[in-house]
């Protein structure tokens, strides 16, 4: 594994980190001047795992990526990446000066040299016919897949997403992380992406880190979903994000264990529930 360790000069290779692990940041602390931006920060990517980093403006997250890709060294902490570890980058921004002459395909041959493996990761991401079609006139939407294009074009082992559905809708936001989570299903590869928006991610993430200049929480979606430090930065489900019920045989007892109803029927609406379920 590559291993950055700024309490001493670089590690080089490191040996300890074995199995699935891709990626580890361990008591990570940074800051711009001297405003702290990042404090004792741990964070593990696995292979096929999603960790999802939510936060408000300024809390670090892009600084936290930078320094897990090695575009930036930490002042305080480790970095430990799997040697040779294959990273494909979508950035949470990307400008295009109108004067440079740049088609799809030309940026994507900055990843792939093959005409046809260009031609089938934009079918793959659903822009096919795209190609020679100036950067400048893409829609939002159309950017982001294309980035994702060339981000899967390096054939990553770890894909980092910079909050990949950036100046796209909301209904836009939904298919674009489905097709997220079905490249990531097809590679078998771990994803360490940035998201403002929890609730649209749920379904796609395995892992949350809540960061707002430390970690404030971690864990499974639907617990960090309910976490107080969460809810305290964003609140509950945004208006207009539908929440999924379901009809189901059983009730509650005052302990929360399951109680079977009488007779195995269902209950006659959708209720509330004080726990979730992962479909």
């Amino acid at each position: 594994m590559q291993h950055t360790n700024v309490a001493g000069p670089p590690a080089g290779i490191g040996s300890h980190l074995a199995g699935e692990v891709l990626l580890q940041v361990a008591g990570v602390t940074h800051a711009h001047g001297a405003e702290r931006v990042l404090d004792r920060v741990d964070l593990t990517v696995r292979r096929g795992k999603t960790v999802t980093v939510v936060g408000p403006n300024g809390a670090g997250k892009t600084t936290l990526l930078r320094i897990a890709m090695g575009l930036l060294v930490p002042q305080a902490g480790t970095v430990q990446r799997r040697s040779g570890l294959r990273i494909g980058y979508v950035p949470q921004s990307f400008a295009v000066d109108a004067t440079l002459p740049l088609s799809v395909d030309r940026l994507l041959a900055t990843a792939s040299r093959s005409p046809a493996a260009r031609a089938e990761l934009l079918r793959e991401v659903g822009v096919d016919g795209l190609g020679e079609r100036p950067l400048q006139v893409l829609s939002g939407g159309e950017l982001r897949r294309v980035l994702l294009a060339r981000a899967l074009a390096r054939e990553p082992e770890l894909l980092v997403l910079d909050e990949p559905v950036q100046g796209v809708d909301i209904a836009g936001q939904a298919e674009l992380y489905d097709l997220i989570a079905r490249a990531v299903r097809s590679r078998g590869c771990g994803v360490l992406m940035v998201s403002h928006d929890l609730h649209l991610v749920m379904s796609t993430t395995d892992r949350v880190l809540c960061l707002n200049r430390h970690v404030c929480c971690e864990g499974a979606p639907e617990s960090v979903g309910q976490h107080p430090e969460y809810l305290a930065l964003f609140g509950g489900v945004p208006r207009g994000l539908a929440v999924y019920t379901h009809h189901h045989d059983h009730a509650h007892d005052e302990a929360g264990a399951v109680v079977p109803l009488e007779g195995g029927h269902s209950h006659p609406r959708d209720h509330a529930h004080d726990h979730t379920h992962r479909h």
